[in-house]
C-alpha cells in the first residue's frame, strides 16, 4: 500500500523539513514489514489567485489530481476525529486489510479545501482545536505514521 502526504506549499530547508524527512524515512523502513511502500510527499504550489475562493478551488483541484484511484483519502481538518495513536494505527491497518492501494493524507492551504474535495474524504483527522503551521502538521502526520508502523510491527518506539 502506498502512503502519500499531499500538501499545499513547499517546505524550505530547515528543522521542520529535516524532521519531516526523518519520519518519512523511518516510516518507510518500518513499514516494509507491513507491505507499505516508501512514503511519498507531494508538494503543490500555493495558488496565486486574488480571491480566497478561487485559491481554494485551484489548490483543491491540484490535490484531487494526485489521489490514486481507490485510495483512502484523509483530510487534516480541525473538525475531524481526534484519534489516539493506537486508533490511528488501527485505522491504517484497516485500510491495508481492505486492500486499499494507497492512503493519501491531504494538508490543505491557508484558505481551506473546496467542498468537492471534502466530499471525497474517507476520514477527517484532527490534531486538536489549535491551529498548527502547515510545516508542523506535515511533521506530525509523518511522526504518527511512523508511530503507527511501530505499533503494528511491535517495535518499542511507542510506549503508552
Amino acid at each position: 500500500m502506498r502512503i502519500i502526504v499531499a500538501a499545499i506549499g513547499r517546505l524550505k530547508k530547515g528543522p521542520e523539513t529535516d524532521l519531516a524527512e526523518r519520519y518519512a524515512k523511518r516510516t518507510t523502513q518500518t513499514g516494509r514489514a507491513l507491505g507499505l511502500k516508501a512514503v511519498e510527499i507531494i508538494e503543490i504550489r500555493e495558488s496565486r489567485a486574488d480571491e480566497a475562493n478561487k485559491r481554494m478551488l485551484e489548490e483543491s483541484i491540484a490535490l484531487a489530481n494526485v489521489i490514486p484511484t481507490g485510495a483512502a483519502v484523509v483530510l487534516l481538518d480541525v473538525l475531524g476525529d481526534n484519534l489516539d495513536s493506537e486508533g490511528f494505527a488501527a485505522q491504517l491497518a484497516a485500510w491495508r486489510a481492505n486492500d486499499r492501494p494507497a492512503v493519501v493524507f491531504i494538508i490543505g492551504g491557508a484558505d481551506g479545501l473546496a467542498p468537492s474535495l471534502r466530499d471525497k474524504a474517507d476520514f477527517r483527522l484532527s490534531f486538536g482545536a489549535a491551529t498548527w503551521p502547515h510545516q508542523l502538521v506535515r511533521a506530525m502526520v509523518l511522526e504518527q505514521l511512523y508511530r503507527a508502523t511501530t505499533i503494528l510491527t511491535g517495535h518499542p518506539y511507542h510506549r503508552a
